[in-house]
């Protein structure tokens, strides 16, 4: 993960580093040291290196002091024996900071990179936003009615505005929401994160604005009885609630592979593991064939996730952090199962419906 990004000479001097003890460290994009990781990995390590400037040898030190949970860096910026750059850096400033990618060797046409140019694409082209919306509210139109579908879709940008209004507000740059037929939606960003919690935060955003949205219509339905608003709060939480079930790439998996990868790489792996064999299962006994898709596509994240194990970029959840997002997940998660469940005790089968799925 990116650690420190400082002025060194008119150009940036960019240090990445692991868990595991690895360091590298970048002036204008090129490797200028580097330690790599160890079984007794330093907190401390001395980055000693040479710089060119108008034909002259500048001889450089980077001093680092390194705290991961909590997380704290100081360094201490050395040119020629002076002292010229030196601070301390916490969570926030890692959470703030803009991620720069190292330069990457081209590599041969593949099926991951032609699904990437896809997806660069997909992202780019504003008019799929105004075609899949279309297509949302006919297919929703198809299946219930045009009053339910835009109801429906309604709340799914309310919930995909939770993820929007997340991102803002650790300053990512967004490229606005999609709605997808028979899916759901997607809020995507063009910056990457750079810590566990921001990972956390932006993806129990979107439930928590769903369970928000249904407790505003649970009360207008109380003060109205006008039982479409009932009808909004009680199917509203059951799309979040399905949301938040743990497993990737739902946003209740990214909050448990976040939770979990902080504890350990083998916890993480064997939580995620067990996550997918459950929802493997659900799809097959309940006949979930969306759920099915769905843990598909997360399978390949576990995958990556594992893969890139000892070069994760991202800033593992401390314990405060990990009981925090573990204690606002079952929160979000009870409030709406609670909303499910007081709409279902009434004599109106539709409202009932939700209930009814939860018992089978």
């Amino acid at each position: 993960m990116q650690l420190l990004r400082i002025d060194c000479l008119g150009r940036e001097l960019r240090l990445e580093g692991s868990m595991a003890g690895w360091q590298a460290l970048y002036w204008d994009n090129q490797l200028v040291s580097q330690h790599n990781a160890s079984a007794d990995p330093a907190s401390n390590p001395v980055h000693l290196f040479t710089l060119q400037a108008d034909q002259t040898e500048i001889q450089c030190k980077l001093s680092v002091d390194l705290t991961w949970q909590p997380f704290s860096l100081q360094y201490q910026l050395h040119i020629n024996d002076e002292i010229i750059s030196q601070s301390t850096l916490n969570e926030k400033d890692i959470e703030h900071q803009e991620v720069v990618q190292r330069p990457k060797t081209p590599n041969k046409i593949s099926i991951i990179g032609l699904g990437s140019l896809a997806l660069k694409l997909f992202k780019s082209a504003k008019v799929i936003k105004v075609l899949f919306a279309a297509g949302s509210l006919a297919a929703y139109t198809w299946l219930f009615s045009i009053q339910f579908a835009i109801a429906l879709i309604l709340c799914l940008v309310f919930h995909e505005y939770g993820h929007i209004r997340a991102m803002k507000y650790f300053g990512l740059k967004t490229k606005g929401i999609y709605l997808i037929p028979f899916v759901g939606g997607l809020a995507l960003s063009d910056d990457k994160i750079n810590t566990r919690w921001q990972d956390v935060y932006i993806s129990i955003m979107g439930p928590f604005f769903g369970f928000i949205l249904s407790c505003v219509c649970l009360l207008v339905y109380w003060i109205t009885d006008i039982e479409l608003f009932a009808g909004l709060a009680v199917f509203n939480a059951l799309l979040n609630l399905f949301n938040l079930l743990p497993v990737l790439p739902l946003d209740g998996g990214h909050i448990l592979k976040s939770i979990a990868f902080s504890m350990n790489s083998v916890v993480g792996l064997i939580a995620c593991v067990l996550a997918a064999v459950g929802g493997i299962f659900a799809s097959y006994y309940f006949g979930m064939a969306l759920l099915g898709f769905l843990l598909a596509i997360g399978s390949i994240e576990i995958l990556f996730e594992w893969k890139r194990r000892h070069f994760s970029e991202l800033l593992p959840l401390d314990r405060y952090g990990q009981l925090i997002s573990a204690l606002w997940y079952f929160t979000t998660l009870g409030g709406l199962s609670a909303i499910i469940w007081i709409l279902g005790q009434g004599e109106n089968q539709a409202l009932a419906l939700p209930l009814k799925i939860l018992s089978s």
